[in-house]
């Protein structure tokens, strides 16, 4: 009878336990609530935007009430997001995961930096985040100043600015590696300055916190289009760094990366607008030639001189299978429409000029920047001094 009545209270139990499990998913409404206060911004238009993987969409408007009110109310994501709040060019960034309603409040001047939420204790580290690189952005600025005036040696500049980054990175890698499948792991990992990631792809100890987040997200998300581009950049990184190491090994001597067993090609692919407003990738001009990559600037003083020295190799190595994808990072378009036009291989150019997220996958940290991709579609080399182009070319052909 003891055991008759043990019986009954566990699946009673169970049977309770199944009731606020489920009464719990019916509850959870299918949209999410953004509200707060911005004191002095009295009927002033605030966005609310999406961040997705490769573009921001405007989700919805408002206008502030006289003291300073907003109240947004929007489909929720199927698997967490990120979002923004903006105002007067001021960003506020945050995610939404389970969470059903934040409360902002934060003040006209000081939008971006001195606000509060609540709702979310992942919002709350994600301020954390963006305070954390808004401090090694402006450490790094006034270092390249002083830099540029003559006050800063080279050496002490590199230093200090490695030093700054590394400060950054610290607040970042505690998140990322305490709690890696959560949203503040996955901002943290693609904070930026200048356009170029904290987190470099190519470095071998970055590399694992690139790992650690796209395990957890393939793991907990495996549909989730973030889990997905975090998968393929974790892999491009161990690649690369796995041919790096190689070449250690070797002494030096240039050794390729296996491409993917599903055709996937050893670099990152690029897809970018050519004079004619025609979106051409890196892979399709890739295709059984030897490739060099090139990341530059025309407006640029060295420039012309740079392009007269590529202009020589093109025409040597052109009849062996040898082409030139040359990027553009110059903010102003008419001008690359002219600097290029004469130019016989291929010019494209990244809107998003010295912001550009390509660059940054690169690990481009100056211009110009050159890879060079033999024919089997592997990353072969990256030139760090011009004197090798040539024979690192042949080399490649």
């Amino acid at each position: 009878m003891k055991q008759t009545r043990t019986k009954w209270c566990f699946a009673a139990m169970c049977q309770a336990v199944w009731m606020i499990l489920f009464l719990s998913a019916c509850g959870q409404k299918d949209t999410f609530t953004v509200e707060g206060v911005v004191a002095g911004a009295s009927e002033q238009v605030m966005y609310l935007e999406n961040v997705g993987v490769s573009s921001v969409e405007v989700l919805d408007s408002v206008k502030l009430t006289p003291a300073g009110k907003f109240d947004f109310e929007v489909k929720r994501p199927e698997y967490p997001d990120f979002y923004r709040l903006r105002l007067n060019n001021q960003l506020i960034n945050f995610a939404i995961d389970s969470t059903e309603t934040l409360r902002f409040a934060a003040d006209a001047s000081t939008f971006a930096t001195s606000y509060t939420v609540e709702g979310s204790e992942n919002c709350k580290a994600i301020k954390e985040i963006t305070l954390a690189q808004l401090d090694a952005n402006q450490a790094i600025q006034r270092l390249r100043h002083e830099h540029e005036e003559g006050d800063l040696a080279d050496s002490t500049y590199q230093r200090e600015v490695l030093a700054a980054s590394e400060s950054y990175k610290a607040v970042a890698r505690k998140y990322i590696y305490s709690a890696p499948m959560s949203t503040v792991a996955y901002y943290a990992l693609f904070q930026q300055i200048d356009g170029l990631l904290f987190f470099d792809l190519y470095d071998k100890e970055d590399s694992k916190a690139y790992g650690a987040v796209a395990t957890s997200y393939d793991h907990h998300y495996p549909e989730s289009p973030r889990s997905r581009h975090l998968y393929n950049l974790a892999l491009q990184s161990i690649k690369v760094i796995r041919a790096q190491q190689q070449q250690q090994d070797q002494q030096g001597k240039a050794s390729a990366i296996t491409a993917l067993a599903d055709g996937e090609v050893g670099y990152v692919d690029i897809v970018l607008p050519d004079l004619r407003g025609e979106r051409v990738s890196l892979s399709s001009v890739a295709r059984g030639k030897t490739v060099m990559v090139n990341f530059t600037a025309y407006m640029s003083e060295w420039s012309p001189a740079l392009n007269m020295d590529f202009r020589e190799l093109y025409d040597k190595y052109k009849s062996r299978g040898f082409e030139i994808y040359q990027i553009s990072l110059d903010s102003d378009l008419h001008f690359w429409r002219n600097a290029a036009s004469n130019l016989p291989w291929i010019c494209v150019r990244d809107p998003e000029t010295v912001y550009s997220q390509i660059a940054g996958l690169y690990n481009v940290k100056q211009l110009p920047a050159i890879f060079i991709l033999d024919k089997a579609g592997n990353l072969v080399k990256r030139i760090e001094d011009l004197k090798e182009l040539d024979s690192s070319i042949r080399a490649a052909l």
